[in-house]
């Protein structure tokens, strides 16, 4: 009897480079996922272009249409749960989910911040990094709870800062380490071995650091 493979939901409201990280891993087998769905709550994100191009299924759920983010969380949560995903991938996915949506999918949904949480959640991490005269900066992949950017972290990658760096250069150059990350973290949830105790994540029944595992461009 063989195991079905493990179905991901994409949500996205922009572009949808990690989205498309997703693609490029599964096709080339390094990731072993199907994507069921892509919903966006932008009608015109060209992400959704990407994901038809890739023959996905992909929706629009616009924000717009209800009356409070309550309501949007509800619904998106129905349009999420009816296809029994494995894992909910925020993939650029550009709303504060509210409590209810986030324990709906507690212990598999999965963002990615790009910064080395715990330091720097919020906005404009990189340049944040750089004003504090860090050697390093890097990306997260975390479980999505309630307090912003602040869920178990599951896996990290660094990337010293240059003398020279920008924000946006430091981004660009963080951005293809990033879009390796996020497929690998969500590999390691898959494969079984991650654990949620109270909060905290244990790794084949040891605690991990709570920066997560370290990951190395490969």
């Amino acid at each position: 009897m063989t195991s079905k493979t493990p179905s991901l939901v994409m949500l996205i409201s922009g572009r949808g480079s990690n989205m498309e990280a997703f693609i490029r891993a599964i096709a080339a087998g390094t990731l072993d996922a199907r994507i069921v769905a892509v919903i966006s709550n932008v009608a015109d994100a060209p992400g959704l272009d990407l994901a038809r191009r890739a023959d996905l299924p992909a929706s629009v759920l616009s924000h717009q249409d209800y009356p409070d983010r309550a309501s949007f969380d509800a619904a998106l949560g129905d349009a999420v749960a009816a296809h029994q995903p494995d894992l909910v991938i925020l993939a650029g996915f550009m709303r504060i989910l509210t409590p209810a949506f986030v324990d709906r999918f507690a212990g598999r949904l999965l963002n990615i911040h790009p910064s080395l949480l715990p330091k720097y959640p919020g906005l404009h991490t990189h340049q944040r990094a750089i004003d504090a005269g860090d050697a390093e900066a890097g990306a997260t992949v975390h479980y999505v709870t309630s307090e912003l950017d602040g869920g178990p972290a599951i896996m990290q990658v660094r990337l010293p800062i240059q003398p020279n760096d920008t924000a946006d250069t430091l981004a660009q150059r963080l951005l293809p380490l990033e879009h390796q990350l996020y497929p690998a973290a969500a590999k390691l949830h898959l494969s079984g071995k991650l654990t949620l105790v109270d909060g905290r994540l244990e790794f084949d029944g040891e605690s991990m650091p709570p920066t997560g595992l370290e990951w190395r461009p490969q």
